[in-house]
């Protein structure tokens, strides 16, 4: 008797999973992050593109519930919905299998098809240990800092609106700390979709289809995406070839708390983190073909930095400014050298992709020469009259003295006078005291205290500066003259320019650099 129901289970799993004919396939470029040295700390991106097979790729749904305890993340959940939806049209008309994992709400959906599925599926012989479980970390992780504090639980709603929000959840008959109660109507659920909050059951349906390749979407990045037990961590360690969607997600973040950036820049930290240290992710457009979705409030402006040079330690410097200084109000992609030389030294992976939808490109490069698409890239920001931010060595980026460059790599010999209206022939030497004065008011100046400001790096020879410019910081050393050390200018090509030659380790230790290179930064980005 009990062989017969087991068959008779078998016959109508095999009858509702028939692996889906191939009606297409995925183009995927997948984005991680590899380290530039064995300290992990300097990382730089790296894209591969594959050929998925829609019918061996699964998009797992996780958390879109319909109501959450934190009302800013409902609002968020409502707003990306539509277009999660889209794609998970798009995944399934193609011939992926589609999991809806909407945790502790399986009641609502104990008679559909999908429920049904995910509960007959086969026993996998290859069923991981813990896939039961809950996953709070893996041993990657140990390598790196988990770069925000969620310990409050993340929210970030108004005092006064998370109260009236809870008393509304309560009138309802809800618990205002767990409301949700299915998932989200935003999202449909087709008949041949799968419906399961547990890992073995998802695990079972995965194997039962010949699923390769998993795309995770859904909510919250930092807590369940990651920690489910069909999480990212589990489906990772334990051989899926799995991504995050991740602009199809959302991260529980209170900019009150560490590293106190915008919600924004917590969801980003978040996806880098995942990025090092357990999957590569991918965005929406890639099935799409559009843009990638953002959130309406994420109005910020994008700021790429560019760093390769060895002298100054801005490899050090400008990511603690970046995080410091930016974080409340930029997205920031910072772009590293190999800074092992495994490579090509003047390689600086990943500009090519950034610049895309750059809004401020900021240079601390010394003598580089750039791979072809990216030097491209850089050339098509600034012809395009976008502005420019460049410290120190940026005057010579991309010079290397009328050294023909490596094949395949570019220079830009003009670069000093037609972007930055330069003419920098050297520095006088080290260890002399640089006095810094004020030449000419300016926005960029506002709120430093340019008496209080030591130069503490050679002073670079850069006169003459071109009529273009519009000086505003002057240095001088002893028996020498005066030079400027800073300036905005109206590059070549139309666009916003400001240079310093400031940028040493030492001039970092000082709020007023920092105070100078965000001024000027907003002053890039401003209308």
């Amino acid at each position: 008797m009990r062989m017969k129901i087991f068959l008779a289970a078998l016959l109508l799993f095999s009858t509702s999973f028939t692996i889906a004919a191939d009606k297409g396939s995925f183009d995927i470029t997948k984005r991680s992050l590899a380290p530039t040295s064995d300290e992990n700390v300097r990382f730089q991106p790296v894209y591969q593109n594959e050929d998925w097979k829609a019918s061996e790729t699964a998009v797992i749904v996780c958390d879109m519930w319909d109501l959450h305890h934190c009302l800013n993340a409902t609002r968020r959940g409502v707003e990306v919905a539509p277009r999660m939806n889209q794609f998970l049209k798009t995944a399934r008309k193609n011939g992926s299998l589609i999991i809806h994992a909407p945790s502790s709400c399986m009641k609502p959906y104990e008679n559909h098809p999908g429920r049904k599925r995910a509960q007959g599926a086969p026993m996998a012989p290859n069923l991981p240990k813990q896939i039961a479980e809950w996953c709070y970390s893996i041993p990657e992780e140990e390598q790196g800092v988990y770069p925000i504090d969620q310990t409050d639980g993340g929210e970030d709603d108004d005092p006064v609106e998370h109260a009236a929000w809870a008393k509304e959840l309560a009138a309802k008959g809800l618990n205002p700390r767990a409301p949700w109660t299915r998932q989200t109507d935003l999202l449909d659920i087709h008949k041949n979709d799968v419906i399961s909050d547990n890992g073995v059951e998802i695990w079972n349906v995965m194997e039962a289809e010949g699923i390769k390749n998993v795309i995770l979407v859904g909510v919250h990045t930092n807590m369940c995406v990651l920690g489910r037990p069909f999480g990212l961590r589990r489906l990772a360690s334990n051989g899926k070839n799995v991504v995050l969607c991740r602009d199809l997600t959302d991260t529980m973040y209170n900019p009150k708390m560490k590293p106190y950036v915008s919600h924004f820049t917590g969801t980003d930290l978040i996806i880098e983190h995942i990025e090092k240290w357990v999957c590569p992710t991918i965005t929406s457009n890639q099935l799409l073909g559009d843009e990638p979705f953002q959130f309406k409030k994420d109005t910020r402006p994008h700021v790429v930095i560019l760093v390769a040079e060895r002298e100054y330690a801005t490899n050090e410097t400008l990511p603690k400014f970046a995080l410091e200084h930016l974080g409340k109000e930029y997205k920031v992609t910072i772009l590293h050298c190999d800074e092992e030389g495994q490579g090509t030294r003047d390689d600086i992976p990943g500009t090519a992709h950034a610049l895309k939808d750059a809004d401020v490109l900021l240079v601390s490069v010394r003598r580089r020469a750039l791979q072809a698409k990216d030097f491209k890239a850089v050339e098509e920001h600034i012809k395009a009259g976008k502005p420019i931010v460049g410290i120190r060595t940026a005057n010579h980026a991309f010079s290397l003295r009328g050294t023909e460059p490596p094949e395949g790599h570019m220079v830009w010999e003009g670069f000093d006078a037609q972007v930055w209206g330069g003419s920098y022939t050297g520095h006088h030497g080290a260890g002399k005291a640089v006095t810094i004065k004020k030449l000419a008011d300016h926005p960029i100046l506002e709120g430093v205290d340019v008496d209080g400001f030591d130069g503490t790096g050679s002073l670079y020879i850069v006169n003459p500066i071109a009529d273009s410019t519009h000086a505003i910081l002057t240095g001088t050393i002893d028996g020498e003259p005066t030079e400027p050390i800073a300036w905005t200018n109206k590059t070549k090509f139309g666009g916003k320019a400001f240079y310093t030659s400031l940028g040493h380790v030492g001039e970092f230790e000082q709020a007023q650099m920092n105070i100078l290179l965000k001024n000027a930064i907003d002053w890039a980005a401003s209308e």
